[in-house]
């Protein structure tokens, strides 16, 4: 429901600023569906239903477990990006990169949450599990989007994205459907038009990012945030973490940091 009512507020603004963002906008969209054109078209809905299919994995696992856990869960998907990217592109991790992959992983693993009385074996192996798949499904996003991207531009292939997630979210609320009447609409539409609004300025951006350093680079300069994630969950809902999951997070965050430097660095020797 959440998802639903946040697209169908942003997909139509999305539509609207497209114009302006980028006047050859409807042309290219288009030019989209002649023969030419129909992989982009393809790759485009499919990248489409992997956002839908991520942000709700996503959805579940902050149901489930505390948001900075399930942010920092999420945010290993450089790991796998960086593998794709080896796959699909032939672009190799070097040793170093190994090395902080595997920081980063171990800095999840330390932000896991035990058993208690607010979150049961069962739903922390859910939420877990919701928050890895969701960040396994957003590298093949990025992977698809780095190959659209290259003969399409990042604002409709943005909007396409979104417009796929309405219409998937949409279907999604006819097999199950919420308890309106239990429901405060008021907090829940202020939330979606808050949320719709930072996701499109997000993804937009991102997709800038991919097409110009590709996804594997993108990716890793995108995922500084499950520190800024726990910092904010803490001052606006008050939601806290022991020692541990603490470290855990600035060692996730510290990997990140160094592959962020690599990127940096190597973009100073081309300079040179």
């Amino acid at each position: 429901m959440l998802m639903f009512m946040r697209m169908l507020l942003v997909v139509p603004l999305m539509a609207s600023l497209s114009f302006k963002l980028y006047p050859s906008a409807w042309t290219e969209f288009q030019d989209l569906f002649t023969r030419k054109r129909r992989d982009v078209l393809i790759q485009a809905l499919g990248c489409g239903v992997l956002m839908f299919v991520y942000i709700a994995s996503l959805y579940i696992a902050i149901g489930l477990i505390p948001t900075g856990i399930a942010l920092t869960l999420f945010f290993t998907y450089p790991v796998f990006t960086a593998l794709l990217s080896w796959r699909f592109f032939g672009d190799r991790p070097t040793l170093f990169r190994w090395l902080v992959m595997a920081i980063i992983l171990v800095g999840s693993a330390l932000t896991i949450p035990q058993s208690s009385a607010t979150y049961s074996s069962h739903t922390i192996a859910i939420g877990i599990f919701a928050s890895f798949g969701a960040g396994i499904v957003y590298a093949f996003y990025c992977i698809i989007a780095q190959k659209c991207l290259e003969k399409f531009h990042p604002v409709p292939f943005t909007w396409i994205s979104f417009a796929s997630t309405l219409l998937l979210s949409g279907v999604s609320l006819l097999f199950w459907p919420a308890k309106s009447g239990q429901l405060d609409w008021t907090p829940l539409w202020i939330g979606s038009i808050f949320s719709g609004l930072v996701s499109f300025l997000g993804h937009t951006l991102n997709n800038v990012g991919i097409r110009m350093v590709g996804a594997s680079t993108a990716s890793i300069i995108g995922s500084s945030s499950p520190a800024l994630t726990a910092l904010v969950a803490w001052i606006t809902i008050n939601e806290t973490l022991n020692v541990i999951q603490s470290v855990g997070i600035g060692v996730v965050t510290l990997g990140i940091a160094l592959l962020s430097a690599e990127g940096f660095v190597k973009s100073l020797k081309i300079r040179d």
